[in-house]
C-alpha cells in the first residue's frame, strides 16, 4: 500500500530539481532551432509528378486543397495509333489557414507529388496570404530534406529487384546472341581471306571487280 503523500513528495522533488537547473533560452530568430527530420512545417509540391488525380483534394478532411485542370489531346505516338487525352494542371493551392497538418494528402498521393518541408516561417499579416499557389508550393519543394538512407540489413525493394533482374536478363540475352554470332562468322567462307569468292574477292594483281 503506497505511503500517503508519496505522490506529492515525488512531484515536489521534480519541481526542486528543475528549479536548481539553469534555464536555456534559444535566441530565435538569430539562432534557428534544430528540427527533427520528419518535422511538419509546410507542404511542397513537385508539379512534374502531379497527374491531377484529385485524391489529395478528395481525402483532405478540411477541404483546403484547390485544384483546377483542363484536358489536352496528345497526338498518337505511332502512325495509325489513337489520340489520347491527358489532364493538365492549371491551379494547385493549399489554404494553410485551414490545414491541420494531418499529412493525409501526402500519404494518399500515388505519384509522390507532395512532400513535407520543415520550413515553418510563413506567417502573414493577412489571412488570405496563407493560401499558397503552386508557384509558392514549388519553392517549398527545394527545402524538403533528402530521405533517410535505407537500412543495410533491410530487404531489397521489389521494384529495384525486378528492375535488376530485367537488366541481368537483357545482358544475358545479349551475351548469348553475341556468342552464337561469333562461330557463324568464323565458318562463313566469305570471310576466309583475300582469295575468297564474292564481290570482295580478287587477286593482288586483279581488282575485285575483274579486269579493267
Amino acid at each position: 500500500m503506497p505511503i500517503p503523500g508519496s505522490g506529492l513528495a515525488k512531484g515536489l522533488a521534480v519541481t526542486l530539481r528543475t528549479m536548481t537547473k539553469r534555464s536555456h533560452t534559444a535566441q530565435y530568430p538569430e539562432v534557428q532551432p534544430e528540427l527533427p527530420p520528419r518535422s511538419r512545417g509546410v507542404i511542397g509540391l513537385f508539379e512534374e509528378n502531379c497527374t491531377v488525380c484529385m485524391l489529395c483534394a478528395r481525402e483532405c478532411p478540411d477541404w483546403c486543397i484547390y485544384i483546377d485542370s483542363h484536358k489536352e489531346t496528345v497526338p498518337a505516338a505511332a502512325p495509325g495509333g489513337r489520340e489520347r487525352s491527358r489532364n493538365v494542371l492549371d491551379r494547385f493551392a493549399i489554404d494553410f489557414s485551414l490545414c491541420m497538418y494531418c499529412g493525409i494528402c501526402i500519404e494518399v498521393c500515388p505519384f509522390d507529388a507532395l512532400f513535407w518541408s520543415p520550413e515553418f516561417e510563413y506567417a502573414e499579416t493577412d489571412i488570405h496570404e496563407l493560401t499558397h499557389e503552386r508557384d509558392k508550393l514549388r519553392e517549398w519543394m527545394w527545402t524538403v530534406p533528402a530521405p533517410p538512407a535505407l537500412d543495410p540489413a533491410a530487404e531489397e525493394p521489389k521494384e529495384i529487384a525486378a528492375a535488376r533482374k530485367a537488366v541481368e536478363k537483357a545482358e544475358a540475352a545479349a551475351a548469348a546472341a553475341a556468342a552464337s554470332a561469333a562461330p557463324a562468322a568464323d565458318a562463313d567462307p566469305g570471310t576466309a581471306g583475300p582469295g575468297a569468292s564474292g564481290l570482295g574477292g580478287g587477286t593482288p594483281d586483279t581488282p575485285a571487280g575483274g579486269p579493267a
